[in-house]
């Protein structure tokens, strides 16, 4: 029968390209996002689009979800059509790198970007050696990784001695600025705490001189019938107000021992 399709011919991967025309249209003409994820994930189905034109729909996806600011979803999205994060296209993990990287969870990426690399036949792309610099520099590094990212580029065949060196170097300074960071974190927290005593001793003191000034004036209102107050619970009294004062803050007794003695 004329116009019939040949055996084993497919009409998905030309349905596939048509979903990516409209995802891109929906996704930068429209702002419809939602709708675009909706082509995407239709045509990235499991017997849907191979190759270039399902690594533009999950690219086209990617964006979509980003729009949404559904980002933390990204990765488990793409899982659902490349099953193995060693199956990635080196595009797909460009982008997600960059992606996790600029909102500030590196982290995400730490996993999925080591699996990729280790993965024998990702190393013969042309592609590998930027990928692993780009893993290198915004996500090992950030993540004060640097033992990992030496071993990194000491197993990387691709490189050559120079390419190395100039990686490792990279590294040792990174690493440098993070200890010099951290010590300067460190002298600042000391800075806030000695502050915060500071603080904290000024209130406590304020706070002593409140409740001595408020015992004298009960006092004070109460001279005409101190014969009806017992000693015994004068002394209670007093011996409580020093516990509320000393539980504040137990330098006290030692700043001001003349309150207490």
């Amino acid at each position: 029968m004329s116009g019939a399709p040949a055996a084993g011919w497919s009409p998905l991967p030309a349905q596939a390209a048509s979903l990516l025309e409209e995802a891109a249209d929906l996704l930068v003409l429209h702002r419809d996002f939602a709708a675009a994820l909706e082509r995407c994930e239709a045509g990235s189905a499991p017997r849907g689009a191979r190759g270039a034109v399902k690594c533009s729909l999950c690219v086209v996806g990617i964006q979509a979800l980003a729009e949404m600011n559904r980002w933390r979803e990204v990765l488990s999205w793409l899982l659902r059509y490349y099953q193995f994060p060693g199956h990635l296209p080196p595009k797909i993990l460009e982008l997600c790198i960059l992606l996790y990287s600029k909102v500030g969870e590196p982290q995400v990426m730490l996993e999925v970007g080591t699996t990729w690399l280790r993965n024998l036949s990702n190393k013969r792309l042309p592609e590998y050696s930027s990928l692993m610099e780009l893993y290198l520099l915004h996500v090992l590094l950030p993540l004060g990784q640097f033992k990992a990212a030496e071993e990194l580029v000491d197993s990387c065949d691709v490189l050559n001695s120079e390419q190395k060196l100039a990686f490792l170097k990279t590294i040792c300074d990174s690493q440098c600025q993070w200890t010099q960071q951290e010590e300067m974190h460190s002298t600042d927290e000391e800075e806030q705490d000695k502050a915060t005593e500071t603080v904290l001793g000024r209130l406590s003191l304020l706070f002593l001189l409140t409740m001595l000034t408020l015992l004298r004036r009960a006092l004070r209102s109460m001279s005409s019938h101190f014969y009806l107050l017992p000693y015994k619970k004068m002394l209670l009294a007093t011996f409580l107000l020093y516990l509320v004062v000393v539980r504040l803050d137990p330098g006290m007794v030692l700043r001001f021992p003349f309150f207490f003695f």
